[in-house]
């Protein structure tokens, strides 16, 4: 399937409204899938996925920690990484002012590969940019490395394996200093360059945006659902007026 930046952002947008949640903002959620999208890395498989479990999810801010001038703890309780992110890079840029390294410990939080787009957003203003996690499944580590103007990630993949506590935490390093890529990607056996997702954007913008079918019919009842229930809610509501 083939849609457009805008038919995709519109769907996204609706079917998160439909949470009706509190934590999260449609439009900026909607940019972070449509961006993982463009770069081939299923954007909207991830929403699919963190949508069957967002109605069971804790609706409330994150807590913030500061442990030190360097470091933030961040606890999701067990939420959606997506709902939360801008928030909590938002205060962490304004907490480094001043410093040249701040690290922010995310607890608890789900759907880590949608960081992308947050990621990028601050690596074009001048902040170098890793965010590591490890994924229940394999491959068993993920890095991200933007130094300072990329407009896309270096990745790296791992199947080493972890401590079990870690599976559920997201570990993001910002700097005012380019990150030695080498350095901190060692161990990792693959390696996906930012070339790639750059010309798969590039596609995405001249030729569509490539969708899984089963997953934009999955998206897309997931938003018409919403709409068939106000719609219903709606004429209850009109009749009883009459």
């Amino acid at each position: 399937m083939i849609v457009s930046h805008n038919e995709l952002v519109a769907v996204v947008h609706k079917a998160f409204l439909g949470m009706r949640r509190s934590c999260g903002e449609g439009d900026v959620i909607a940019s972070m899938v449509a961006d993982l999208q463009m770069v081939g890395l299923h954007g909207v498989q991830h929403f699919n996925n963190a949508s069957a479990y967002m109605g069971h999810e804790a609706d409330c801010p994150a807590d913030i920690l500061l442990l030190d001038e360097s470091t933030i703890e961040v606890d999701l309780h067990n939420c959606s990484l997506a709902c939360h992110l801008p928030v909590v890079m938002d205060y962490a840029v304004e907490k480094m002012i001043g410093g040249n390294l701040l690290t922010i410990e995310l607890k608890n939080c789900h759907n880590r590969w949608l960081a992308y787009s947050e990621l990028v957003k601050l690596a074009a203003k001048g902040i170098a940019c890793t965010a590591k996690w490890e994924n229940g499944s394999g491959p068993k580590w993920t890095l991200y490395v933007l130094n300072r103007g990329c407009v896309a990630p270096e990745l790296f993949l791992s199947d080493v394996d972890a401590t079990p506590e870690s599976v559920h935490n997201m570990t993001i390093q910002l700097s005012i200093k380019d990150f030695d890529v080498q350095d901190i990607s060692a161990g990792y056996c693959t390696h996906v360059e930012a070339t790639s997702f750059s010309i798969a954007q590039q596609n995405a913008w001249h030729d569509g945006i490539y969708v899984e079918d089963a997953e934009w019919d999955a998206l897309k009842r997931s938003a018409t659902a919403i709409l068939v229930e106000n719609s219903e809610q709606s004429a209850k509501g009109a009749g009883g007026l009459a």
